[in-house]
């Protein structure tokens, strides 16, 4: 009797998938009595550090009405103050360690969720146990003390004001609607005015005390550290956490599904595009089960089918009404997920733009896709996971702390990539076509239906209602739709013929970079730096001067947007979407631009693709193609976002900032309908190959996981045989440059009361890396400064952003750029504070304490980048293209050491002279009439 039922189980369809998904066997779990839950993993990449994260199930929908907006404010004040690091002592702490504020050290809070994230080194073993006391500290002993209270409202009320704006003011409104009026649209984290104006200190003192609990609470470690080790340690220190005596219940709130159809039309003055979105809602599946698994692969087959099908039919259009269209699956919050339908549309053209749209996603519910479509997209998912499988023992440990923090908050599980992997390979060929329709037809069948649509102000009389919508849903339905029919490419290669090759006529070793220079018999130079950092990566680009530079004001226009219009029309004998069926299963990536001084190849491929990405870059050389249809839509669909363009205040304040920062001239002017119309598909396809007809003069760099043998003979086949005419043109220097003295730009735009503000440095200085080195730290020392003053101690601004820059080229410049939001009555007082920060560091020189904060965390970053392909492939062809000594790098170090008060003092002189200071402040229009 037994064996019967047994095979009876078996032979039950679907029980087979009811198998729970198994825990990842790298991945060390536990439970503390009191509640507190851990995980640890041991991960060497990147070597010598370690990732933790305090995951607390706490955010702003546990807040009481006199509370709203505290969740967050809680996990500023953990900053400000706990047992063992009294007010800003933690920051400081660990600002000597090499740990960056913002950067390194941050957290953020949600509607259900609390994280603080702390990468550690670990070269140093007291460090460890000190991130746990931080952790610990966070977790249970924040000081929470009323002066810090007072002086953090004024930061958080100012980290609430540059939220502000259209978006904000519009999803306000739409949220409740999405959320069927759940708590949580009554529980935006960011709070109210109201409440962070006037709480009293015993009310965030309460929401502490009821949340922050070790049963609602867990520690993720991942890095490089013993596991065996880290778990005592996490015994001995987190085991004495208490719960309250009384727990309040940790309520699991839900969007409740109400099976009603709701539509919204918002319309806001700054808004500056017109979008209609459908939204079907649907409860959300578990990831818990190996059905769970299996319906997550269908639910991202389904998108990528949908999203290729767009790619593809919608591309082909001609003239579309629409300027943007997304289609697919996503999460939506909590327990529900969705169908989401958006289109944005031209001015004035939301119903035809709608239909063109809506169309595409009716032929599917009609026809479904295509067996070659289904194929396709199969085959690139297996593809992408087996290059996460080879890159084990490379992963960042970031990414699997992310995954523990959804197993831990949502139960979502985590079993490794290898059993992902093997699952996917198992059961990918059984999904067929009707799933793909079964799983559309469960989701439009929902009952739960919002329609939204968002649009500028001076469209709001125009706009549909929901009968209308409905009605253009129902007469596309009738419409005679014809079946989708793609042009198929069969087995055609990517390159009909295979060129000749040339030669490699020389090859040099510079060994203390493990670097090999090789000279191409067409004159091109080739550095290559073969790395393990990465199993599955090469990064590869090249380079050649000239650009825009080279032409005057009349082509200005063209060449600026040839990259651009060239990428969307093929390659060859394909146009778009057939190059991408030509690419499936391929992790490549090659793309063509013409920067301002300049044209560039920019790629990427895994090791075994490699060939193919140097056939597309051998092709977008040689064979790039004119698509007149391609061309029209896409410059209509340029000239179409230009239509309220300047209703979004940033962007009017973007566009004033770049065009004083270009010297007032033609090419830093804001893009006009006039300057686009004068674009010519004949005139930009001469300028692409006039820029890419001569290879001689480009310098390619190639960086990752290959050997230099096996590389040569790629080289020689793709990369010599590119044409050259040996002109080697030369960069234009055009003389622009940022406008000298100081001057002051104000724009009046916005209703909201917040200011914007930017304040550059600029000028002349001599070009050398210990300069350069100088210049950054200037730079980083202010950025701490801004923080202590500004943010701190006036409490007037967020979080005000320092960087610099530098070039070589056309002459020896520099630029230090500040910006902050703040309350428009500050803007001019805090620019003030600013110049005395830097007069200070003019005069004074930098403390010691602040040259060693970033000593440290310079020298932490270095040792990071130096492991990255990314980094190694910037800095050589930086160095090339700068003509610069590339064993520059291995005089970090002996710079880094000269790098103290005095210089920095006496750099000070020429970085903060305030000789050239631009002032740009965005005001809101009322200010504009005092």
């Amino acid at each position: 009797m037994k064996k019967l039922l047994w095979l009876l189980f078996l032979a039950v369809p679907g029980l087979a998938f009811a198998q729970p998904i198994p825990k990842d066997p790298q991945l060390r779990t536990g439970k503390l009595p009191n509640g507190f839950t851990y995980y640890i993993r041991h991960n060497a990449q990147p070597q010598k550090r370690v990732e933790l994260y305090l995951v607390n199930k706490v955010g702003s929908i546990l807040e009481d009405d006199d509370q709203r907006g505290l969740a967050h404010f809680m996990e500023h004040m953990n900053f400000n103050g706990t047992k063992h690091y009294p007010k800003n002592q933690l920051v400081d702490h660990l600002q000597k360690a090499g740990v960056r504020f913002g950067a390194d050290l941050n957290a953020y809070t949600s509607f259900d969720e609390t994280v603080y994230q702390l990468p550690i080194p670990t070269d140093d073993p007291a460090m460890f146990g000190t991130g746990l006391n931080i952790m610990r500290d966070w977790a249970q002993e924040a000081t929470l003390a009323a002066n810090e209270i007072e002086k953090e409202r004024g930061v958080v009320l100012e980290e609430e004001r540059l939220g502000k704006g259209a978006s904000d003011r519009m999803s306000r409104q739409t949220l409740p609607v999405m959320l069927n009026h759940a708590r949580y649209a009554e529980r935006l984290p960011i709070g109210t005015d109201e409440v962070l104006t006037k709480f009293k200190p015993e009310v965030i003192r309460r929401f502490y005390h009821d949340w922050y609990r070790p049963d609602l609470q867990a520690l993720i470690i991942v890095g490089d550290v013993d596991v065996n080790q880290a778990e005592q340690l996490v015994k001995a220190k987190f085991a004495d956490l208490k719960n309250p005596v009384k727990p309040r219940e940790r309520t699991l709130y839900t969007v409740p599904l109400t099976g009603k159809t709701q539509f919204l039309a918002v319309t806001d003055k700054e808004e500056s595009g017109t979008t209609l979105q459908i939204i079907y809602k649907h409860k959300a599946p578990a990831m818990q089960t190996e059905q769970d698994y299996l319906l997550s692969i269908k639910r991202s087959l389904f998108n990528q089918l949908l999203d290729a099908r767009r790619n593809a039919q919608l591309s082909q259009e001609a003239n579309p009404a629409f300027t943007g269209v997304s289609i697919g699956i996503s999460g939506l919050l909590n327990n529900v997920d969705m169908l989401s339908f958006a289109v944005s549309v031209k001015q004035g053209q939301l119903q035809r733009g709608f239909t063109q749209a809506w169309s595409l996603l009716e032929g599917v519910k009609r026809y479904g896709f295509t067996k070659d479509e289904l194929d396709r997209v199969k085959q690139n998912y297996l593809r992408n996971l087996q290059s996460s499988v080879s890159e084990q023992g490379k992963t960042a440990s970031v990414s699997y702390v992310k995954e523990y923090q959804r197993l831990f908050l949502n139960s979502e599980a985590s079993p490794g990539i290898d059993w992902e992997f093997q699952f996917a390979q198992n059961h990918l060929d059984a999904i067929t076509l009707a799933d793909m329709t079964a799983l559309m037809n469960e989701y439009l069948a929902s009952k739960d239906i919002d329609i939204l649509i968002m649009a500028p102000e001076k469209e709001k009389t125009g706009l549909p209602d929901q009968a209308t919508v409905t009605g253009w849903i129902n007469t596309i339905a009738k419409q005679d739709i014809q079946q989708y029919k793609e042009e198929q490419v069969g087995d055609k290669p990517l390159l009909a013929k295979l060129p000749e090759p040339g030669k490699v006529t020389a090859k040099q070793q510079i060994p203390q970079l493990g670097v090999t220079k090789v000279t191409l018999s067409n004159g091109i130079t080739v550095i290559l730096k073969s790395t393990d950092f990465k199993n599955d990566q090469i990064i590869y680009g090249a380079f050649s001067p000239g650009g825009t530079s080279l032409y005057d004001n009349t082509d200005f226009d063209i060449a600026s947007n040839v990259g651009g219009i060239m990428a969307r029309m093929g390659l060859g004998q394909f146009n778009s979407v057939q190059l991408s069926q030509v690419l499936t299963g391929k992790v490549v990536q090659s793309s063509a631009n013409v920067g301002l001084r300049s044209e560039t190849i920019n790629g990427a491929a895994a090791p075994q693709d490699l060939e193919t990405a140097l056939q597309l870059t051998y092709l977008q050389f040689t064979a790039p193609r004119k698509d007149s249809l391609m061309f029209r839509n896409t410059m209509e669909g340029a000239i179409a976002s230009l239509a309220n363009r300047y209703a979004d205040p940033n962007r009017v304040f973007v566009d004033t900032i770049s065009y004083v920062m270009g010297g007032y001239s033609y090419r830093s002017a804001a893009p006009t309908e006039e300057r686009l119309r004068k674009i010519t598909l004949q005139r930009a396809y001469d300028i692409y190959r006039e820029r890419f007809a001569d290879a001689s003069n480009f310098t390619f760099v190639f960086v990752g996981n290959f050997e230099i043998d096996d590389m040569l003979p790629l080289l020689e086949r793709y990369i010599a045989s590119l044409p050259a005419t040996h002109k080697h043109t030369k960069v234009r220097d055009l003389g622009i440059h940022i406008p000298s003295g100081r001057l002051v730009k104000k724009v009046f735009k916005g209703t909201e009361n917040k200011a914007l503000v930017r304040v550059v440095y600029s000028g002349d200085y001599q070009f050398g890396q210990f300069a350069n080195m100088q210049l950054k730290a200037l730079g980083d020392i202010l950025q701490i400064k801004v923080l202590q003053r500004l943010r701190e101690a006036e409490g007037e601004v967020y979080s005000p952003q320092v960087q610099t820059v530098y070039n070589k080229y056309p002459q020896n410049r520099f630029a230090i750029t500040i910006q902050f939001g703040c309350a428009p009555k500050n803007a001019d007082h805090l620019v003030a504070l600013l110049e005395d920060e830097m007069k200070k560091l003019r005069e004074q020189g930098p403390v010691a304490d602040d040259v060693e904060k970033f000593k440290a965390q310079y020298q932490k970053s270095v040792e990071l980048i130096l492991k990255e392909n990314s980094f190694w492939y910037s800095y050589l062809a930086g160095q090339y293209e700068n003509n610069e000594d590339v064993l520059q790098v291995l005089d970090v170090n002996k710079h880094l050491a000269n790098i103290n008060p005095i210089s920095l003092k006496q750099a000070a002189q020429t970085f903060f002279s305030g000789k050239n200071m631009i002032t740009f402040e965005l005001l809101p229009e009322q200010a504009g009439t005092n």
